[in-house]
């Protein structure tokens, strides 16, 4: 098997994150793995796919030019002798949808995203017929790839994306005295809430609410929403929120950290919060996505609505209350998620769809 391992792009953060470690468990079945980007954007996923030995070929081109994308991966399939497409995100996977039963190469679409543009997702439905089978990144995911694409159950597995590393260095627990610092990782979006977390600490100051210790708050990641969530924080009159921009060390910056936040609008799995968990952090998340399957309720943190400031308001009270909580809450959520997440099932079931794959395509 040579599977072409086709992405939107090679950007940092969470869809190109994960990609080396998926690529391991497919060559560690005996197939052949390639990278293709459809274009670069910020490359900063680079270097970890280039490290793990995947010789990935950038188009040079960008997010929109969707004939010559097609051009250019056709050419590049064809001249590297691929035998299956693996794709990812939509871009990526409608055009693998529609050249794939062309070049007679066996498809397999990997989904993440919890939230589809209209058209993208009323394409995907007309064409998921041509695919060998659809892969879910998480419980949500494959449910709602079910549901919204009409995949029928033969065809549909789930591979949850994260293998937690028991390596991964442990949050230094807060000590009484110590500031507490609070932190989330994301691009700076409307889908990550962060005017929601921003609204959600400017309630406890207008309330009054007397922190029982000191905080502060880091937010890394880049993004076109810096100008107005810095003007948000302005506004509310918020001094301890800081915004880091983007961070090529997330384990760094999530072990100086005592809670984990995650205030997104919408998620697929969310790899930064399973990550925090597994550093040994209390996550407060809104219960979208993975993440209320993910996060044990008071026990390894705390999910709220999405978008509701007053409920976010609410759980920032409560653990700030007692902050001595958050290193029993966060050394129950490392062995939780090195127990459901360890990289023995994360392999064995990318070895059984890779199996499977096998046998479909025989």
């Amino acid at each position: 098997m040579r599977i072409a391992y086709v992405i939107n792009s090679v950007e940092g953060g969470g869809a190109a994150q994960p990609v080396p470690a998926i690529a391991r468990v497919l060559q560690d079945a005996g197939a052949q793995v390639r990278v293709f980007a459809l274009t670069p954007r910020d490359r900063r996923g680079l270097p970890a796919m280039i490290e793990a030995g995947l010789d990935p070929m950038v188009r040079e081109g960008g997010p929109a030019d969707h004939l010559a994308a097609a051009l250019w991966l056709r050419r590049a399939l064809i001249q590297w002798g691929a035998t299956h497409m693996w794709t990812s995100l939509s871009r990526a996977t409608i055009l693998g949808l529609v050249l794939g039963p062309m070049l007679g190469l066996p498809v397999i679409c990997w989904q993440h995203a919890a939230f589809l543009k209209p058209w993208n997702r009323r394409l995907m439905r007309a064409l998921q017929s041509r695919a060998l089978m659809w892969v879910g990144d998480s419980q949500s995911v494959t449910k709602l790839t079910a549901e919204r694409l009409a995949v029928p159950t033969d065809r549909l597995a789930c591979w949850p994306i994260f293998a937690a590393n028991p390596e991964t260095p442990r949050a230094t627990p807060w000590r009484p005295g110590q500031m507490l610092r609070i932190g989330s990782l994301g691009r700076l979006h409307p889908v990550k809430g962060y005017d929601v977390l921003i609204a959600a600490l400017a309630r406890l100051q207008a309330d009054g609410f007397a922190m029982p210790v000191p905080v502060s708050v880091e937010i890394a990641g880049d993004g076109a929403e810096r100008g107005r969530l810095a003007a948000l924080v302005r506004d509310a009159g918020l001094t301890d929120i800081r915004f880091t921009g983007y961070t090529g060390d997330p384990q760094a910056f999530l072990s100086a950290l005592h809670l984990y936040v995650q205030p997104s609008r919408s998620e697929g799995f969310c790899i930064a919060a399973h990550e925090a968990l597994t550093t040994g952090l209390p996550v407060i998340a809104s219960a979208v996505g993975e993440l209320p399957h993910s996060i044990r309720q008071n026990i390894t943190g705390m999910t709220v609505a999405a978008g509701d400031a007053e409920a976010l308001t609410l759980a920032l009270r409560a653990v700030l209350h007692d902050p001595e909580r958050l290193q029993v809450m966060g050394a129950a959520a490392r062995a939780d998620m090195l127990e459901r997440f360890s990289w023995d099932r994360f392999a064995t079931t990318g070895a059984a769809i890779v199996n499977h794959l096998r046998q479909a395509s025989a």
